[in-house]
Order: C-alpha cells, then sequence, then structure tokens
C-alpha cells in the first residue's frame, strides 16, 4: 500500500462528485426535452451511464481471465445499489415510488436476479444464459421508453398535465418546452458526466485494489467489497446529488435501472464474447447471488406498501449492507469471531428483520382498508 494509491483514491472522489452533479444535471433536462419522464431517464440513460465503470471493470477482469473479480463486481455493485445507495437516499429524502417501478422495473430487478442464480447453479454463465438475460433488458427497456412517449403524446394543449398509466401527474406541454439547457447541452453534460465517473471510478479501483491486494484478499472478495463499493461510487454520487436536487425519481430509477443494466449488460457483455461464457465460484453461488436476489425481492414489500422508501427504511438497509460487509472481512480474515456474528445474524438479526417487513405490510394493508372504507362512506350517504 502506496502513499500514490491513497492519492488516487481521494482524487477519484473528487471526480465523482463533478462527473456525478453533470449527468444529473443533463438527464434532467432531457427528461422535458424529450418527452421521457425523469423515472424512465433514471432507468435508462443515467443507468447505463453510471453503470459504465462496472462495464469496463468486468471487461477487463474477464480478458485477463478474473472471472472471480468481474462476477463479484456485478454481484456486488446489486448489493451496494439496493443497500447503501437506496438507503443512503433515502436518509436524505424519503424516496416517493412511481406505480410503474412496482408494477415494472423492480420485477424485472427480481426476475433478472433469480435467472442469474439459476443459471449460476452450474457453475457457469452460458453463452445462451447470457442472451436470454440480454434479450430481457432490451425488452425491458424498449418498453418503458414507448410507454413514456407514449404518456408524453397524450399531453394536452395549454399546459395541463395527464394523468400517466402508473397514476402521476407529468409529462405537460410546458413541461416539454419549458426553459433550461439544450438538447446538445444536455448531451454534452452527459457525455462529461459519464467520461467524469468512468474516470473517477478507474482512478478509485486502481488505488483501492492495490490497497486491497496489499492485505491479501481474494478475487472474489475484492470484487464484492473494494471494486462493487468503487465502481458503484458514480450510483451512489448520482443518487445522491439527485435526492439533494429533488430528483426522486432519477434517484431511485437510477439503483433499479442501473441494477437491471449491471446483469443484463455488463455481465452479459462479457459472457457473450468469452466463447465458454463466465465460470461463477462456489462461493457466489452458496452466499453472495441469493443475498443479491434476497435484496432485490425485499425492495418490493416496502415500495409496495406505502409507495415510499421512508428514511427507517433506508436506516435498514444501510444496517445490513454493513452486517454483510463485516461478514465478508471477518470471513477473509478467518477471525475467530465469525461464528458468533454468523449466529446472531442468522438467529436473532434476520427474523427481527423479516418481521419488521411483515408487520409494516400488515399495517400499510390495514390502514388502506381504513382509508378506503373511509372513502366509500361519502359515496353511500350521497346514493
Amino acid at each position: 500500500m502506496s502513499t500514490f494509491d491513497i492519492v488516487r483514491v481521494l482524487l477519484g472522489l473528487l471526480i465523482l462528485v463533478g462527473g456525478g452533479e453533470f449527468l444529473v444535471r443533463g438527464a434532467s433536462a432531457l427528461a422535458a426535452r424529450w418527452g421521457l419522464s425523469p423515472l424512465v431517464v433514471g432507468l435508462t440513460v443515467v443507468a447505463i451511464g453510471t453503470s459504465a465503470p462496472e462495464f469496463a471493470v468486468t471487461v477487463q477482469a474477464v480478458l485477463r481471465d478474473q472471472t472471480d473479480l468481474a462476477v463479484g463486481n456485478v454481484v456486488g455493485s446489486n448489493i451496494v445499489n439496493v443497500l447503501l445507495i437506496l438507503g443512503v437516499a433515502a436518509l436524505i429524502l424519503p424516496l416517493a415510488v412511481k406505480e410503474q417501478l412496482v408494477r415494472v422495473d423492480v420485477p424485472v430487478m427480481i426476475v433478472l436476479s433469480v435467472l442469474l442464480l439459476l443459471f449460476a447453479f452450474d457453475g457457469n454463465v452460458s453463452f445462451v444464459d447470457a442472451l436470454v438475460l440480454l434479450a430481457l433488458w432490451v425488452t425491458h427497456t424498449t418498453v418503458i421508453v414507448v410507454m413514456s412517449r407514449r404518456e408524453t403524446d397524450r399531453a394536452r394543449p395549454g399546459g395541463q398535465t395527464v394523468e400517466t398509466t402508473d397514476g402521476s401527474a407529468e409529462a405537460s406541454a410546458e413541461q416539454i418546452s419549458a426553459p433550461g439547457p439544450g438538447v446538445t447541452m444536455s448531451v454534452v453534460l452527459i457525455a462529461a458526466g459519464i467520461a467524469l465517473l468512468v474516470a473517477g471510478a478507474n482512478l478509485l479501483v486502481t488505488g483501492a485494489v492495490n490497497i486491497a491486494s496489499s492485505l491479501g484478499l481474494s478475487g472474489l472478495v475484492i470484487g464484492l467489497t473494494v471494486v462493487a463499493l468503487g465502481t458503484s461510487l458514480p450510483e451512489l454520487v448520482t443518487s445522491l446529488v439527485a435526492a439533494i436536487r429533488g430528483e426522486r425519481d432519477i434517484a431511485i430509477g437510477n439503483v433499479v435501472g442501473s441494477s437491471i443494466a449491471n446483469i443484463g449488460l455488463v455481465l452479459v457483455v462479457p459472457a457473450l464474447f468469452a466463447g465458454d461464457g463466465i465460470p461463477v465460484a462456489p462461493a457466489a453461488i452458496a452466499l453472495d447471488i441469493p443475498l443479491m436476489v434476497a435484496t432485490a425481492v425485499v425492495v418490493a414489500p416496502i415500495i409496495f406498501t406505502g409507495f415510499t422508501v421512508e428514511r427507517w427504511e433506508g436506516a435498514l438497509f444501510i444496517a445490513l449492507y454493513v452486517a454483510y460487509l463485516t461478514f465478508l472481512v471477518l470471513d477473509a480474515s478467518g477471525h475467530q469471531a465469525l461464528t458468533g456474528f454468523t449466529r446472531t445474524m442468522v438467529y436473532f438479526v434476520l427474523p427481527l428483520v423479516v418481521a419488521a417487513l411483515i408487520a409494516g405490510v400488515v399495517y400499510e394493508f390495514k390502514q388502506r382498508a381504513v382509508r378506503n372504507s373511509a372513502a366509500a362512506k361519502p359515496k353511500e350517504n350521497s346514493a
């Protein structure tokens, strides 16, 4: 570990902050100019842009025959996206969730995660497996863009908003022609933001990997921790900037869209050109990929119940991620506290988390029943 590696990490962080600001500004402007909702921009343009570092690292790792690092990068990044990035963004600003996210995007994220686990059971993500995952990603991206354009086309003249299929009122004629950066400037901002994000992530990852390697960590652990955190910093910075600027749709769309892109694009493209596919380590199949599936699934009841990711839920996500990192560090170092920590998590902490989620779902359904009953009474009286 050298001083130069520490400087790389710090400089990478600074560049990432600037890149996230440029990307959010450009993407927000495109949402108005092109008639795409901010949620769709977050799910597509921003998500793909912030996944660029993961893509670069994964391709480089496969070319160097470091497949454990490639798989660990994608799986670890998705865990980071949900538990850390969504959690931190929700702490800053409770994230209101559009119905489209519940009905379309989160289910797609869950399906892709489950498919990756099923495909990995034989120890390899093959060419055919990669084609299936890529087809699902292309289909999802096409569908949400077409849906958003159709909703915009239904905007009434005179600046009146239109109720969209996801229950939100947006895409008015005035919004589409709203003043702000033009299309060219917006594209320049996005391109500059992506370039800075990639450059910053590369600096940070290079320095962090050198530091981690000097500590004797394995390729899978480095991919799940240092590289996953480093390549996910664009998503983290972008979502934080979006949350601070009040762009909730971009903040949460970036997290979900990036998780979808990591599986359906970042991992599959190298697998398509690798010939024999990408080998998956038994440790990843036994723990890390199932945990990635669990983090995707746990989002569903939280955003389905109140259509909002509350601050306490964000804090819960962060706590779970810290516990996961602690487990990885203890396991990698062979620390004697690993057994006690694992038992505490399995027999005490995780049951409490499940109980809290179930209680939240039950409470929300009861509240909905009360609201529906209260709304029905005036109708009965008027009849």
